[in-house]
């Protein structure tokens, strides 16, 4: 995590919250993550992979701006990556590529390790 010379006051409460928030969030796509691979109609496919894509939508929009840049890119790929595959897929006949889930897993890790600093 990036030091600031000069931090906002209330920076450390508010960075604070957002890593614990994190757990919940990576919980959250996690679990949509694998709802998404184990749906048997594309319906539930796109509301688990939407539902995922909503939740990094809120991390990459705040990572980078609490020292957490390269999570908040991280977050920021999967985002676009999930958009992409939902509009390029028909509904009628959406999957859910190993891939994705492969990619949204290592996102899930990399949460993991962030933690509250020392």
């Amino acid at each position: 995590m990036k030091r600031f010379t000069y931090e906002l006051p209330g920076m450390s409460e508010i960075r604070t919250r957002f890593i614990d928030l994190l757990a919940e969030r990576r919980e959250h796509i996690a679990s949509h993550t694998v709802a998404a691979w184990d749906a048997k109609n594309p319906a539930d496919i796109k509301t688990n992979l939407a539902a995922a894509q909503a939740t990094l939508h809120q991390i990459a929009g705040t990572a980078g701006s609490l020292g957490f840049g390269p999570l908040g890119d991280t977050a920021r790929a999967c985002e676009i990556r999930i958009i992409k595959h939902l509009e390029d897929n028909d509904t009628t006949s959406l999957t859910c590529p190993g891939d994705l889930i492969v990619e949204l897993d290592d996102f899930v890790a990399q949460c993991r390790t962030v933690s509250h600093p020392n």
